[in-house]
């Protein structure tokens, strides 16, 4: 199977279990893992053979800047169901979604989550 991969996509969201979290919104950086046959795209040099990555980076926005979340699992999930659901290629994809600032007072680089999903038979 093959792989396209989008890192370090960043998008300003209002997600979070605080009110101030959906007040004052903060950055989230996302990144996906898109798992599908590339063979014909590789062999013709096509873009219909493929799927624009730039076309997937609004996608994902779309998500990340609209309605909040409580929790970035749900958002990592909303993220890889929509993505299945409106691309029929992709077999299996990988969200992993970071919050680089969560709002305590401790010093790390963020908390990421990671759900891996596949396409139902």
């Amino acid at each position: 199977m093959d792989r396209m991969s989008l890192k370090g996509m960043k998008f300003f969201g209002y997600h979070g279990v605080f009110p101030e979290e959906n007040r004052l919104g903060q950055q989230f950086i996302v990144d996906v893992d898109l798992f599908m046959d590339l063979s014909q795209a590789a062999q013709t040099d096509d873009l219909e053979a493929t799927i624009n990555y730039a076309e997937l980076h609004g996608f994902v926005k779309e998500i990340v800047t609209g309605p909040p979340f409580k929790l970035i699992e749900a958002l990592a999930g909303s993220i890889a169901s929509q993505l299945l659901a409106a691309y029929t290629s992709i077999n299996e994809v990988t969200v992993r979604v970071t919050k680089p600032h969560p709002p305590f007072e401790i010093y790390f680089d963020g908390v990421t989550v990671e759900l891996h999903r596949k396409r139902e038979v």
